[in-house]
């Protein structure tokens, strides 16, 4: 079985601006590079679990995220980095109703793992939102880690590190990897 690196999107991957969809408006965070080379390094399939609601609410379509989605890899990949796969859930449970795949839930992770033969238990789920970390903790992903962020001042519960940033998370994990 493999391992995955499963990483939330905004907050982690870029900076949350809020219904990020056009590839003009991204920032990407400092050190996700650098985390994202340092996990293929060390033999982990990384994947972008994301929720987009702003499909569901109508401020952009699939399409927006899959150009937007196929950008990013891109970006990735200009620097020798392999995204496995990107996730998304569109749907908004004001509009949809409940569904399996929106974080806390832990569809997407569940789906990843089933396709790439991902062993949760050596997994790792890095985000900033405690839903990162329940969708985590319900996949069974062995370590999730939170970043402090304006959603969070205090590690949660669900949480088995809480770091300040993206560049702390790769420092933890060369130490601990």
């Amino acid at each position: 079985m493999e391992k995955g690196l499963f990483l939330d999107r905004d907050g982690i991957i870029n900076v949350d601006k809020g219904y990020l969809y056009k590839s003009e408006d991204v920032e990407f965070i400092d050190g996700i590079f650098d985390l994202c080379l340092y996990a293929n390094f060390k033999g982990y399939k990384i994947f972008i679990i994301t929720n987009q609601a702003g499909v569901d609410r109508g401020f952009y379509s699939e399409e927006d995220v899959e150009t937007l989605h196929r950008w990013m890899r891109g970006q990735f990949e200009m620097r020798g980095v392999e995204i496995t796969d990107v996730y998304y859930c569109p749907h908004h449970p004001d509009f949809t109703g409940e569904c399996g795949c929106r974080k806390p839930k832990p569809g997407m992770l569940l789906m990843a793992m089933t396709m790439y033969d991902i062993d949760a238990s050596k997994s790792i789920m890095v985000g900033d939102k405690v839903s990162d970390m329940q969708a985590g903790k319900a996949a069974g992903v062995g370590l999730n880690i939170i970043v402090a962020s304006q959603y969070t001042d205090t590690k949660p519960e669900e949480a088995d590190v809480m770091l300040n940033s993206v560049g702390e998370v790769c420092e933890y994990l060369k130490k601990t990897l």
